[in-house]
Parts: C-alpha cells; structure tokens; sequence
C-alpha cells in the first residue's frame, strides 16, 4: 500500500504535509527532516507494521499566482 502526502510551504517558514485519506499531520524546517517527521508519523498512526503502508508518496505543491495584462 501506498499513503500520499500533500506537502506545501508554511506561510511562516518550512514545510507541511497531510495524508490524504488518513488523519495524518506534520510539519518540518526542510525537506530532511520532513521525511523522518513523516515516518514517525505513519508508524504511530499504524501501529501494526502489517496495517503499515510500504511506500509514502510526497507530493508537493506549489501555488503560484501570475497576474496577466490586459492586452
């Protein structure tokens, strides 16, 4: 099983993820510390390592917002 996470940047600084599905929060300074924060979480969140997801999936986002002249 695969549990993807949504990652974004804070509004104040840093990095933060949720799992899509699943009640699974975290956030994190830098990419690094966002992967161990996110394997923590998951193996608290699934205690058995047998309900355990084999893969976590981080997918970022990022908005961006471009204004466009009126020709």
């Amino acid at each position: 099983m695969e549990l993807i996470f949504e990652i974004r940047d804070a509004k104040e600084g840093g990095l933060y993820a949720r799992a899509l599905g699943h009640g699974i929060f975290t956030v994190a300074e830098n990419w690094d510390e966002l992967r161990a924060n996110l394997i923590e979480a998951v193996s608290l969140h699934f205690e058995e390592a047998s309900t355990r997801p084999q893969l976590l999936r981080m997918h970022y986002v990022k908005d961006e917002l471009i204004p466009v002249e009126a020709a």
